[in-house]
């Protein structure tokens, strides 16, 4: 089945590493991941659309980072559809020292993930908006390690997701819980070297999904 995408429309993707992947350097202008595999799908399978596609992904980007350039990133190309992925790096700050007054708490990451989709819905009330899960490939279940932390804490941050979800009617990609079910039959390296950052496998299983609940 289609995309819901129309000719001429144009889709903004942006978040962390995960989204950047390059798209500023040797990869410009959309990275060598789930954006460029991604745009390679609706290419291949629906070919007659023209469509312009904006990657403003930033490795390391927190979404207190990401409010900070939200009118120049976002706004001002008034994209007709909108992708966000941002988490891993706010929990990891949280992680790492949760006195740090720049660590992002889940109350913090509410806040500022609330206030971007709210400007975004007054300046831009006709754009689609797609919400993706911050997400953390590993099934450590043990109690004294940093990977079990990250899997225990993980679920905090991405009811906040669903909740900005709900409450803006947004379209919502649960991708820790699908790396979870593929994590039932591969181990994680097949999809990630370590837990964070994806490889082709794990990048292409992003853009499937994407390209799936957008149709």
């Amino acid at each position: 089945m289609p995309t819901k995408l129309k000719n001429n429309e144009t889709i903004l993707f942006i978040g962390d590493s995960i989204t950047d992947c390059g798209r500023r350097n040797a990869n410009a202008p959309l990275g060598d991941g789930y954006v460029h595999w991604f745009k390679s799908l609706v290419t291949i399978r629906e070919p007659q659309k023209k469509i312009t596609y904006i990657n403003k992904g930033i490795s390391g980007d927190r979404v207190t980072g990401m409010r900070n350039r939200w009118q120049d990133d976002v706004l001002f190309h008034k994209p007709d559809w909108l992708s966000i992925k941002i988490g891993i790096n706010d929990l990891s700050s949280y992680l790492r020292d949760p006195k740090d007054p720049n660590a992002v708490s889940v109350k913090v990451y509410e806040e500022a993930y609330n206030d971007i989709l709210e400007r975004t819905s007054k300046a831009l009330p006709k754009c689609k908006i797609l919400l993706i899960d911050p997400f953390y490939l590993s099934v450590d279940s043990a109690s004294n390690t940093a990977r079990s932390q990250y899997l225990k804490s993980l679920p905090d941050y991405i009811t906040v997701v669903n909740k900005m979800a709900k409450k803006y009617k947004t379209l919502h990609l649960e991708t820790h819980v699908l790396y979870q079910k593929l994590l039932r039959y591969h181990d994680a390296e097949t999809f990630c070297p370590e837990p964070v950052h994806p490889n082709l496998v794990g990048h292409l299983a992003i853009a499937e999904a994407i390209y799936n609940v957008l149709s």
